[in-house]
This record gives C-alpha cells, sequence and structure tokens, in this order.
C-alpha cells in the first residue's frame, strides 16, 4: 500500500530540485515566486510522505509550514522592497 505514496513522493522531487535552483540563480521577483512554489511542492510532500508512512500526526506538520508560508512571504516581499 506505501509503494505508490512513495513513488508519488519521488516524483515530487525533481520540480523541488529545479524550484530551489531557480530561487539561487533568478532574479529577485522570480525568486520570491519560486520560494511560494518550493514551500508549495513542500506542503504536498509531506502530505503524500504522511501517507506512506501511515502517520498522521505528520500532516500537522504540513498545515504549520502552510499557515506560516503566508506571513513568511509578506515578511520576505517587505524586505526585498525596501533594502533590494
Amino acid at each position: 500500500m506505501t509503494d505508490p505514496w512513495l513513488i508519488a513522493a519521488l516524483a515530487l522531487w525533481p520540480p523541488l530540485v529545479l524550484t530551489a535552483i531557480a530561487a539561487a540563480r533568478t532574479t529577485v521577483r522570480y525568486r520570491l515566486v519560486a520560494v511560494q512554489m518550493a514551500t508549495s511542492l513542500t506542503i504536498i510532500m509531506l502530505i503524500v510522505l504522511s501517507f506512506a508512512f501511515d502517520q498522521a500526526s505528520s500532516i500537522d506538520l504540513a498545515l504549520t509550514v502552510a499557515l506560516l508560508t503566508l506571513p513568511g512571504t509578506l515578511l520576505l516581499a517587505l524586505f526585498e522592497e525596501r533594502w533590494l
């Protein structure tokens, strides 16, 4: 039962790596978009891994990341607007 979930988790690694590369190399405004994409992929990966390892309590970690993404992105955008 866990094999399809692990395959799905492995399928999420290449887009996550590509967004990490984009966040490191592109311009400032595209870095913000890449960080948002990376956090979305991270949330999905955490949910898939919680199903793969049958740990329902680890969905709380994905929920926490999802709730902290918006304020973190707004603070990052404010920092980039003022000082970069």
